[in-house]
């Protein structure tokens, strides 16, 4: 009978292993929808197999989280560049009734940690001590975030909802040229900073149609398939990732994995002008740039402006400019730092941020500080919106490609970097070039700032878009343009998505624009006002859902990937 106790959970996830349909539900190659219009339901991933995943999860009769829990599942194994259980994340959720939700799965840093663990004797830091190998990672919290989730809103049982993903890892996928390429880019780096050969790396160059199967992580699901949150951090994995630590010198112990808890918190939700907007609150500093980024905007004609006219360009990299001011010297860990929420999000403040703006030219960086109050880039998101009204916006992250490029030996998934989200020193840039101060310095069990920017918006008391992207510190500055794309622009969701974007964080003093997305006039233009304009690669992968005026949904998936939309 103790046998039987013990090993219920494993062989019961098993026995969903086994009944559960064939992994590779999309044939290779696959056929990616950008762009699909349903009736009912729909699912925006960064990746067809996770899209499909998602849509199962509904046909079975489960609800937005069942699907949300799924995908995000699935992504650890077909994305594994962003998707993670190595990593964490954010989950904005809006119920059929109106109820919304916050939570925070964010990474933690590990008891052990110190507010100068990425400094030399001198006080110089080490930039790539928190970008790259063991030191790099904060307690994972996307096992936890799921299960928190799964248990709060949850449908379907939690085995169902993870198996999917076992049989992707066990029996393998096709990998696109996209994902080869990315892999093959990375493979010394993960030969250095892992111990054994993970399942990452081959001797020959990986190639589109390639098979990728990992074995262990289909071991290490299948134990979080059977035992829950407890299949990760207590038992053989979170043994696996101590051992990991211990072997190379790591700070992350059996207890900051045994004591992780994800956080449900108060969203962070305001208007502008016929939209409310549901977004997430500190650690995240998206929600609030959002917030001040749409209230610097809403006295000026932008519309008559035009879309990417000298004129809004200029007003929009403005107002950017005086939030990154903000985020650095007021945001962090609301349970480890006084975040001023309420002086920041106050419309009187946020419209005295712009009463020195010039239209004709720049306001220099040096000029700008954070206001006076009284008190990854490869992340990835999806957006899902089920049958009965219910609506999940999750964006989730290892924070750098690939994380710290360290594979968990024995359980064969990535470690993140997130611990380069910190302040390694007052003033010091990231890996984004953001810049931060006392607010978000590293603390033992603090959770470093985010730029990620998960959301929701009604009109009318109704369910409008979910939204979100990836891109490091691009992220609230890339939704920012989808909303103004779309509610001030009169664009078409399929066309506001594939619309060039740029991006200005206070420090580096530039305008970071996509290459082509304005004319060489444009950029002159902006240049004679004073602006520094600098093109720049891709800037995000947006996954968004509208609802159409007909009542149907519409669900696009950025062409700037392998992302795919799904729906019925």
């Amino acid at each position: 009978m103790s046998f039987l106790r013990k090993y219920l959970p494993v062989l019961v996830a098993f026995f969903l292993f086994c009944t559960v349909v064939g992994a590779q539900i999309v044939p290779f190659p696959y056929e990616i929808q950008k762009t699909v219009v349903a009736d009912s339901a729909v699912v925006v991933t960064a990746h067809p197999l996770a899209t499909s995943v998602g849509l199962a999860i509904l046909h079975k009769g489960g609800n937005a989280v069942d699907a949300a829990v799924a995908v995000q599942f699935a992504l650890a194994v077909v994305y594994p560049q962003a998707g993670n259980i190595g990593g964490g994340g954010f989950m904005i959720y809006r119920g059929k009734d109106g109820q919304t939700a916050a939570l925070d799965y964010r990474e933690k840093a590990p008891a052990a940690a110190t507010e100068t663990m990425f400094q030399d004797s001198a006080g110089n830091v080490i930039a790539v001590k928190s970008r790259l190998g063991i030191f790099a990672s904060g307690v994972p919290g996307t096992v936890d975030g799921m299960w928190e989730a799964h248990r709060k809103y949850g449908r379907l049982s939690w085995g169902e909802l993870v198996t999917p993903a076992i049989e992707l890892a066990e029996k393998g996928f096709q990998i696109t040229e996209q994902e080869a390429k990315n892999l093959h880019a990375e493979r010394y780096t993960f030969v250095r900073q892992s111990s054994v050969m993970p399942a990452f790396v081959k001797l020959e160059e990986w190639q589109a149609g390639d098979w990728l199967i990992q074995k262990e992580l289909a071991q290490t699901l299948a134990r979080i398939a059977g035992y829950g949150r407890d299949g990760f951090y207590t038992g053989g994995t979170a043994m696996l990732i101590v051992n990991e630590m211990t072997k190379r010198g790591g700070l992350i112990s059996y207890e900051d994995l045994s004591t992780y808890k994800s956080v449900w918190r108060t969203p962070l939700e305001f208007d502008y002008k016929d939209l409310h907007i549901i977004a997430m609150p500190p650690p995240s500093s998206g929600g609030i740039i959002l917030r001040q980024l749409l209230g610097m905007i809403e006295g000026y004609p932008l519309k008559t402006y035009g879309f990417h006219s000298v004129q809004a360009i200029h007003l929009m990299a403005e107002a950017e400019r005086r939030s990154y001011a903000d985020r650095a010297g007021h945001m962090g860990d609301p349970d480890f730092w006084k975040v001023p929420l309420k002086q920041l999000t106050d419309t009187a403040y946020i419209r005295s941020r712009m009463a020195d703006f010039d239209p004709a030219k720049v306001s220099a960086s040096a000029g700008i500080q954070a206001g006076k109050v009284k008190e990854s880039e490869e992340t990835t998101h999806f957006s899902i919106v089920d049958a009965e009204g219910n609506a999940v916006s999750v964006t989730t992250t290892l924070n750098d490609s690939y994380g710290s490029r360290v594979v968990v030996t024995g359980a064969g998934f990535i470690l993140n970097n997130e611990m380069d989200d910190f302040s390694a020193k007052p003033g010091a840039p990231n890996l984004y070039g953001a810049v931060g101060g006392k607010a978000n310095a590293v603390a033992p069990g603090k959770r470093p700032l985010s730029s990620m920017t998960p959301c929701i918006i009604t009109r009318k008391g109704v369910a409008w878009m979910v939204v979100g992207t990836p891109g490091g510190t691009t992220i609230p500055t890339s939704v920012f343009q989808i909303i103004a794309n779309v509610a001030e622009f009169d664009m078409p969701l399929p066309d506001a998505v594939k619309a060039g974007r740029f991006h200005h964080q206070w420090k580096p003093d530039k305008i970071f624009v996509e290459e082509g997305a304005v004319s060489e006039e444009i950029m002159n233009q902006l240049g004679a006002m004073g602006h520094i304009v600098e093109p720049r690669g891709p800037i995000g992968r947006v996954e968004a859902i509208l609802r159409l005026g007909d009542g149907r949904w519409q669900g696009v998936a950025d062409s700037r990937g392998d992302d795919a939309a799904g729906g019925y």
